[in-house]
């Protein structure tokens, strides 16, 4: 399993480095929609759809929808930020309630329905922040990478209090302090490299604790799927590291809010 998860990244980064920061405009955007389009794919199977046909057409509405938003022009970029604001507070409640709270979304239709709300805006904010300037997508990569390391090592070390045992039992509150502080770290580090001043970097932080426990959100949602859905993985897409939702779970609820912020003058 080691030597299949390093062959797997040896391919992977480098792709992944090349498109996220080598590629910009339409061909940056064609780049970020076949990752959300896999993800989608993925997302079909946590729905409970199980048809190949139906799950071809489903992705090619997911299509249909970033295309029609790219022909825009940028004029109806914004809504689906602010749909994937009010997606992840209803989330936040199904998370913390499950299992109780299943009813409201078992159904496949229901279930289709989150994907739109945590995938088309995942797809709009990646594309908002690259526009913004690469150094704001590489920071909200940075994030989540130092989230997820900084919740590992504090979780492995001082993890007692289980932060919600129904859904994922391994991860604890010590894990989400231990994220938060490397993410401080990360943010004083980029206000002083972008020379944004007390105000502009005092904002910066704020943003940055904000958006990485909402990326903890990303994670846990997508535990929560796979737990009703008896899976261990979303798909096997990438051998050795699960499917693609598995590497972007968190990025699906960080870079949405993040864009949101950077729009409104962060």
């Amino acid at each position: 399993m080691l030597r299949q998860r390093i062959i797997t990244a040896a391919w992977l980064a480098p792709l992944m480095l090349a498109g996220l920061f080598g590629l910009s405009g339409g061909f940056f955007a064609l780049f970020t929609a076949a990752v959300v389009l896999l993800a989608g794919w993925e997302w079909t199977n946590l729905a409970g759809i199980r048809q190949r046909d139906n799950r071809l057409m489903l992705v090619g509405v997911l299509a249909m929808a970033m295309l029609m938003l790219w022909l825009s022009g940028g004029a109806l970029m914004a809504w689906p930020l602010w749909l994937g604001v009010a997606g992840w507070l209803v989330n936040l409640t199904w998370v913390t309630r499950y299992p109780e709270g299943v009813d409201q979304w078992r159904a496949p239709a229901r279930r289709l329905l989150m994907g739109l709300w945590v995938l088309l805006p995942a797809w709009v904010g990646l594309n908002v922040l690259r526009d913004s300037g690469a150094v704001w997508l590489l920071f909200v990569l940075l994030l989540v990478w130092c989230a997820d390391i900084g919740a590992y090592f504090a979780g492995r070390a001082f993890g007692r209090r289980k932060l919600a045992p129904k859904v994922s039992p391994g991860k604890s509150w010590e894990g989400v302090a231990g994220g938060l502080v490397a993410t401080a770290a990360l943010a004083l580090v980029f206000a002083s490299w972008q020379g944004l001043g007390l105000g502009g970097g005092l904002a910066l932080l704020l943003a940055t604790l904000v958006v990485t426990l909402v990326s903890v959100l990303g994670d846990l949602f997508e535990s929560m799927l796979k737990r009703f859905r008896g899976i261990k993985d979303s798909s096997q897409l990438l051998p050795g590291h699960g499917g693609v939702l598995d590497r972007i779970d968190s990025l699906t609820a960080a870079a949405p809010l993040f864009a949101l912020l950077m729009m409104g003058g962060l």
